[in-house]
Protein backbone atom coordinates (compact mmCIF):
# COMPACT_ATOMS: atom_id res chain seq x y z
CA UNK A 1 0.00 0.00 0.00
CA UNK A 2 1.32 3.43 -0.96
CA UNK A 3 1.22 5.91 1.96
CA UNK A 4 0.08 9.51 1.70
CA UNK A 5 3.32 10.94 3.10
CA UNK A 6 7.00 10.10 2.67
CA UNK A 7 10.41 10.90 4.12
CA UNK A 8 12.54 13.21 2.00
CA UNK A 9 15.48 15.60 2.22
CA UNK A 10 14.91 19.13 0.96
CA UNK A 11 17.06 22.20 0.39
CA UNK A 12 15.83 24.53 3.14
CA UNK A 13 17.67 27.52 1.68
CA UNK A 14 20.67 28.05 -0.63
CA UNK A 15 23.91 27.23 1.12
CA UNK A 16 26.31 24.53 2.28
CA UNK A 17 25.56 20.90 3.14
CA UNK A 18 23.84 21.84 6.41
CA UNK A 19 20.86 23.30 4.50
CA UNK A 20 19.84 19.75 3.56
CA UNK A 21 17.01 18.96 5.99
CA UNK A 22 14.87 15.83 6.54
CA UNK A 23 11.18 16.58 5.92
CA UNK A 24 7.85 14.87 5.36
CA UNK A 25 6.30 15.40 1.94
CA UNK A 26 3.19 14.11 0.12
CA UNK A 27 3.89 11.08 -2.05
CA UNK A 28 3.81 12.17 -5.72
CA UNK A 29 1.35 10.63 -8.17
CA UNK A 30 2.41 9.22 -11.53
CA UNK A 31 0.99 11.30 -14.36
CA UNK A 32 0.53 10.38 -18.00
CA UNK A 33 3.60 8.58 -19.31
CA UNK A 34 5.18 8.40 -15.84
CA UNK A 35 5.95 5.72 -13.28
CA UNK A 36 6.09 5.97 -9.50
CA UNK A 37 9.19 4.36 -7.97
CA UNK A 38 9.65 3.30 -4.36
CA UNK A 39 13.27 4.40 -3.96
CA UNK A 40 15.76 2.18 -2.19
CA UNK A 41 19.00 3.86 -3.30
CA UNK A 42 19.66 7.33 -4.72
CA UNK A 43 22.81 8.69 -6.32
CA UNK A 44 24.61 11.83 -5.15
CA UNK A 45 25.97 14.02 -7.94
CA UNK A 46 27.67 17.40 -8.27
CA UNK A 47 24.59 19.02 -9.84
CA UNK A 48 22.84 18.24 -6.53
CA UNK A 49 25.43 20.39 -4.75
CA UNK A 50 25.06 23.16 -7.32
CA UNK A 51 21.29 23.11 -6.82
CA UNK A 52 21.79 23.14 -3.04
CA UNK A 53 24.01 26.23 -3.39
CA UNK A 54 21.36 28.01 -5.46
CA UNK A 55 23.38 27.80 -8.69
CA UNK A 56 21.39 25.21 -10.65
CA UNK A 57 17.62 25.55 -10.69
CA UNK A 58 15.57 22.43 -11.52
CA UNK A 59 13.79 22.38 -14.88
CA UNK A 60 10.23 23.66 -15.11
CA UNK A 61 7.83 21.13 -13.65
CA UNK A 62 10.51 19.09 -11.86
CA UNK A 63 10.57 18.39 -8.15
CA UNK A 64 12.43 20.93 -6.03
CA UNK A 65 14.01 18.03 -4.11
CA UNK A 66 17.57 17.13 -5.16
CA UNK A 67 18.43 13.75 -6.64
CA UNK A 68 18.98 12.90 -10.31
CA UNK A 69 19.07 9.10 -10.21
CA UNK A 70 17.71 6.21 -8.21
CA UNK A 71 17.02 2.50 -8.11
CA UNK A 72 13.95 0.85 -6.66
CA UNK A 73 10.65 -0.81 -7.44
CA UNK A 74 7.80 0.39 -9.63
CA UNK A 75 4.72 0.84 -7.43
CA UNK A 76 2.56 2.97 -9.70
CA UNK A 77 2.01 3.32 -13.44
CA UNK A 78 0.47 6.35 -15.13
CA UNK A 79 -1.81 6.33 -18.14
CA UNK A 80 -0.17 5.48 -21.44
CA UNK A 81 2.63 3.43 -19.89
CA UNK A 82 3.08 -0.05 -21.34
CA UNK A 83 6.76 -0.80 -20.72
CA UNK A 84 6.50 -1.20 -16.94
CA UNK A 85 4.26 -2.85 -14.36
CA UNK A 86 4.14 -2.73 -10.58
CA UNK A 87 6.85 -4.85 -9.01
CA UNK A 88 9.46 -4.20 -11.73
CA UNK A 89 12.97 -3.40 -10.43
CA UNK A 90 14.34 -0.35 -12.21
CA UNK A 91 17.03 2.29 -12.13
CA UNK A 92 16.15 5.68 -13.55
CA UNK A 93 17.40 9.09 -14.58
CA UNK A 94 15.34 11.72 -12.76
CA UNK A 95 14.64 15.41 -13.39
CA UNK A 96 14.83 15.77 -9.59
CA UNK A 97 13.27 14.31 -6.47
CA UNK A 98 15.56 11.35 -5.82
CA UNK A 99 16.24 12.23 -2.16
CA UNK A 100 12.91 10.75 -1.11
CA UNK A 101 11.11 7.46 -0.49
CA UNK A 102 9.02 7.86 -3.65
CA UNK A 103 9.66 9.64 -6.93
CA UNK A 104 8.02 9.91 -10.33
CA UNK A 105 9.82 10.01 -13.65
CA UNK A 106 9.07 9.59 -17.35
CA UNK A 107 8.65 5.88 -18.01
CA UNK A 108 11.06 6.01 -20.94
CA UNK A 109 13.87 7.26 -18.71
CA UNK A 110 13.88 4.12 -16.57
CA UNK A 111 15.92 1.01 -17.30
CA UNK A 112 15.66 -2.52 -15.97
CA UNK A 113 18.22 -3.37 -13.31
CA UNK A 114 20.94 -5.25 -15.22
CA UNK A 115 21.18 -8.98 -14.56
CA UNK A 116 23.75 -9.63 -11.83
CA UNK A 117 23.50 -6.18 -10.20
CA UNK A 118 21.89 -5.25 -6.91
CA UNK A 119 19.68 -2.20 -6.58
CA UNK A 120 22.58 -0.53 -4.78
CA UNK A 121 24.87 -1.04 -7.76
CA UNK A 122 22.16 -0.11 -10.25
CA UNK A 123 21.56 3.23 -8.53
CA UNK A 124 25.13 4.22 -9.43
CA UNK A 125 24.49 3.80 -13.15
CA UNK A 126 21.94 6.23 -14.64
CA UNK A 127 23.55 9.67 -14.34
CA UNK A 128 27.03 8.47 -15.31
CA UNK A 129 25.83 6.07 -18.02
CA UNK A 130 23.57 8.64 -19.68
CA UNK A 131 26.30 11.31 -19.49
CA UNK A 132 29.23 9.21 -20.68
CA UNK A 133 27.40 7.38 -23.44
CA UNK A 134 25.82 10.51 -24.91
CA UNK A 135 29.07 12.50 -24.80
CA UNK A 136 31.76 9.90 -25.49
CA UNK A 137 29.95 7.60 -27.89
CA UNK A 138 27.26 9.78 -29.50
CA UNK A 139 28.73 13.28 -29.46
CA UNK A 140 32.41 12.28 -29.25
CA UNK A 141 32.13 9.37 -31.72
CA UNK A 142 34.84 7.33 -30.02
CA UNK A 143 36.04 4.40 -32.13
CA UNK A 144 38.14 1.33 -31.50
CA UNK A 145 41.88 2.02 -31.61
CA UNK A 146 41.55 5.74 -30.85
CA UNK A 147 43.38 7.50 -28.04
CA UNK A 148 40.97 8.73 -25.36
CA UNK A 149 41.73 11.01 -22.40
CA UNK A 150 39.30 11.58 -19.53
CA UNK A 151 39.96 14.11 -16.79
CA UNK A 152 38.83 13.26 -13.27
CA UNK A 153 39.35 9.60 -13.98
CA UNK A 154 38.52 8.50 -10.43
CA UNK A 155 35.15 10.26 -10.31
CA UNK A 156 31.86 8.53 -11.03
CA UNK A 157 31.92 9.88 -14.58
CA UNK A 158 35.61 9.07 -14.99
CA UNK A 159 35.39 5.46 -13.80
CA UNK A 160 32.45 4.87 -16.12
CA UNK A 161 34.20 6.55 -19.07
CA UNK A 162 37.36 4.47 -18.64
CA UNK A 163 35.40 1.24 -18.69
CA UNK A 164 33.18 2.14 -21.64
CA UNK A 165 36.15 3.35 -23.70
CA UNK A 166 38.04 0.15 -22.95
CA UNK A 167 35.01 -1.95 -23.86
CA UNK A 168 34.87 -0.13 -27.20
CA UNK A 169 38.53 -0.92 -27.90
CA UNK A 170 40.01 2.54 -27.34
CA UNK A 171 43.38 3.27 -25.70
CA UNK A 172 42.64 5.14 -22.48
CA UNK A 173 44.46 7.77 -20.41
CA UNK A 174 43.05 9.37 -17.26
CA UNK A 175 44.14 12.21 -15.00
CA UNK A 176 43.77 12.05 -11.21
CA UNK A 177 45.25 13.85 -8.22
CA UNK A 178 46.70 11.19 -5.92
CA UNK A 179 48.52 7.88 -6.01
CA UNK A 180 45.40 6.12 -4.71
CA UNK A 181 43.20 7.63 -7.39
CA UNK A 182 45.73 6.87 -10.10
CA UNK A 183 45.88 3.26 -8.91
CA UNK A 184 42.09 3.05 -9.22
CA UNK A 185 42.27 4.36 -12.80
CA UNK A 186 45.03 1.89 -13.66
CA UNK A 187 42.99 -0.98 -12.23
CA UNK A 188 40.13 -0.05 -14.55
CA UNK A 189 42.42 -0.10 -17.57
CA UNK A 190 43.69 3.45 -18.05
CA UNK A 191 47.19 4.88 -18.24
CA UNK A 192 47.01 7.10 -15.16
CA UNK A 193 48.49 10.60 -15.09
CA UNK A 194 48.94 12.24 -11.70
CA UNK A 195 48.31 15.86 -12.66
CA UNK A 196 50.24 17.05 -9.60
CA UNK A 197 53.44 15.43 -10.90
CA UNK A 198 53.01 15.13 -14.67
CA UNK A 199 51.88 17.33 -17.55
CA UNK A 200 49.14 15.53 -19.46
CA UNK A 201 49.95 17.62 -22.55
CA UNK A 202 53.44 16.13 -22.69
CA UNK A 203 52.25 12.61 -21.85
CA UNK A 204 49.67 12.57 -24.63
CA UNK A 205 52.05 14.31 -27.02
CA UNK A 206 54.48 11.40 -26.76
CA UNK A 207 51.73 9.06 -27.97
CA UNK A 208 50.56 11.23 -30.86
CA UNK A 209 47.88 13.23 -29.07
CA UNK A 210 44.37 12.34 -28.02
CA UNK A 211 41.67 11.66 -30.60
CA UNK A 212 39.01 12.45 -28.00
CA UNK A 213 39.10 14.23 -24.64
CA UNK A 214 36.25 14.27 -22.11
CA UNK A 215 36.70 17.22 -19.76
CA UNK A 216 34.79 18.34 -16.69
CA UNK A 217 37.45 20.77 -15.42
CA UNK A 218 37.47 23.63 -17.92
CA UNK A 219 39.35 26.80 -16.98
CA UNK A 220 43.07 26.50 -17.70
CA UNK A 221 42.57 22.96 -18.94
CA UNK A 222 40.71 24.15 -22.04
CA UNK A 223 43.78 25.55 -23.84
CA UNK A 224 45.89 22.61 -22.65
CA UNK A 225 43.28 20.19 -23.95
CA UNK A 226 43.52 21.70 -27.43
CA UNK A 227 47.30 21.29 -27.33
CA UNK A 228 46.81 17.66 -26.29
CA UNK A 229 44.57 16.79 -29.22
CA UNK A 230 45.81 15.07 -32.35
CA UNK A 231 44.89 16.65 -35.68
CA UNK A 232 41.14 16.20 -36.31
CA UNK A 233 40.73 15.53 -32.57
CA UNK A 234 37.58 16.19 -30.57
CA UNK A 235 37.12 17.91 -27.21
CA UNK A 236 33.85 17.35 -25.33
CA UNK A 237 33.08 19.55 -22.33
CA UNK A 238 30.58 18.38 -19.70
CA UNK A 239 31.35 20.64 -16.70
CA UNK A 240 33.50 23.58 -15.62
CA UNK A 241 34.76 22.82 -12.13
CA UNK A 242 37.78 25.04 -12.85
CA UNK A 243 35.83 27.83 -14.56
CA UNK A 244 33.97 28.40 -17.81
CA UNK A 245 36.30 30.99 -19.37
CA UNK A 246 39.64 30.63 -21.14
CA UNK A 247 41.99 32.64 -23.37
CA UNK A 248 42.27 30.64 -26.61
CA UNK A 249 43.97 30.90 -29.98
CA UNK A 250 41.22 29.73 -32.31
CA UNK A 251 43.59 29.53 -35.27
CA UNK A 252 44.72 26.11 -34.09
CA UNK A 253 41.14 24.86 -34.32
CA UNK A 254 41.08 25.76 -38.01
CA UNK A 255 44.64 24.74 -38.85
CA UNK A 256 44.37 21.34 -37.13
CA UNK A 257 40.67 20.75 -37.87
CA UNK A 258 39.75 20.34 -34.19
CA UNK A 259 36.21 19.85 -32.97
CA UNK A 260 35.02 21.46 -29.71
CA UNK A 261 31.59 20.61 -28.35
CA UNK A 262 29.82 19.80 -25.12
CA UNK A 263 26.50 19.19 -23.45
CA UNK A 264 24.66 19.10 -20.15
CA UNK A 265 22.11 16.40 -19.49
CA UNK A 266 19.40 17.74 -17.20
CA UNK A 267 17.95 20.47 -19.49
CA UNK A 268 17.60 18.15 -22.50
CA UNK A 269 14.12 17.19 -23.65
CA UNK A 270 12.33 14.07 -22.46
CA UNK A 271 12.52 12.73 -26.02
CA UNK A 272 16.29 13.22 -26.17
CA UNK A 273 16.78 11.40 -22.86
CA UNK A 274 14.50 8.60 -24.06
CA UNK A 275 16.74 8.14 -27.11
CA UNK A 276 19.80 7.89 -24.87
CA UNK A 277 17.99 5.37 -22.66
CA UNK A 278 17.26 3.22 -25.69
CA UNK A 279 20.95 3.29 -26.68
CA UNK A 280 21.93 2.26 -23.15
CA UNK A 281 19.38 -0.56 -23.20
CA UNK A 282 20.62 -1.91 -26.53
CA UNK A 283 24.35 -1.17 -26.39
CA UNK A 284 25.60 -0.59 -22.84
CA UNK A 285 23.45 -2.91 -20.72
CA UNK A 286 24.84 -6.04 -22.46
CA UNK A 287 28.35 -4.83 -21.54
CA UNK A 288 27.25 -4.34 -17.92
CA UNK A 289 25.65 -7.78 -17.76
CA UNK A 290 28.80 -9.32 -19.27
CA UNK A 291 30.92 -7.71 -16.57
CA UNK A 292 32.86 -5.44 -18.94
CA UNK A 293 31.40 -2.33 -17.29
CA UNK A 294 30.56 -2.10 -13.59
CA UNK A 295 29.71 0.82 -11.32
CA UNK A 296 32.44 1.85 -8.89
CA UNK A 297 30.96 2.81 -5.50
CA UNK A 298 32.92 4.90 -3.04
CA UNK A 299 30.59 5.09 -0.05
CA UNK A 300 26.98 5.01 1.12
CA UNK A 301 25.05 7.12 3.64
CA UNK A 302 21.54 6.93 5.11
CA UNK A 303 19.09 9.37 3.52
CA UNK A 304 19.01 11.45 6.70
CA UNK A 305 22.79 11.92 6.41
CA UNK A 306 22.62 13.53 2.96
CA UNK A 307 24.64 16.47 4.27
CA UNK A 308 27.52 14.13 5.13
CA UNK A 309 27.30 12.61 1.65
CA UNK A 310 27.63 16.10 0.15
CA UNK A 311 30.63 16.83 2.34
CA UNK A 312 32.25 13.63 1.11
CA UNK A 313 31.61 14.60 -2.50
CA UNK A 314 32.86 18.15 -2.10
CA UNK A 315 36.04 16.93 -0.42
CA UNK A 316 36.96 15.37 -3.78
CA UNK A 317 38.50 12.46 -1.88
CA UNK A 318 36.01 9.92 -3.20
CA UNK A 319 36.69 7.28 -5.85
CA UNK A 320 33.57 6.42 -7.79
CA UNK A 321 29.96 7.06 -6.79
CA UNK A 322 28.40 8.17 -3.51
CA UNK A 323 24.95 6.77 -2.71
CA UNK A 324 22.13 7.39 -0.25
CA UNK A 325 20.31 4.40 1.21
CA UNK A 326 16.64 5.33 1.34
CA UNK A 327 15.16 1.94 2.31
CA UNK A 328 16.34 -1.57 3.06
CA UNK A 329 16.84 -3.72 -0.01
CA UNK A 330 14.56 -6.70 0.14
Amino acid sequence: MIPDMMRAVEISEPGGPDVLKPVSRPVPVAGHGQILIRVQWAGVNRPDALQRAGLYAPPSGASDLPGLECAGTVVGVGTGVTRWKTGDRVCALLPGGGYAEYVTCPAEHALVVPVGLSLREAAALPETAYTVWSNVVDRGALRAGERFLVHGGSSGIGTMAIQIANALGARVWATAGSAEKCAACTKLGAVAINYRDEDFVKVLGKSGGADLILDMVGGSYIARNLKSLADDGRLVMIAFLGGAKADLNFAQIMMRRLHVTGSTLRPQSEAAKARIANDLRCELWPLVEAGAVRPVIDSTFPLADAAEAHRRMESSEHIGKILLQVADEG
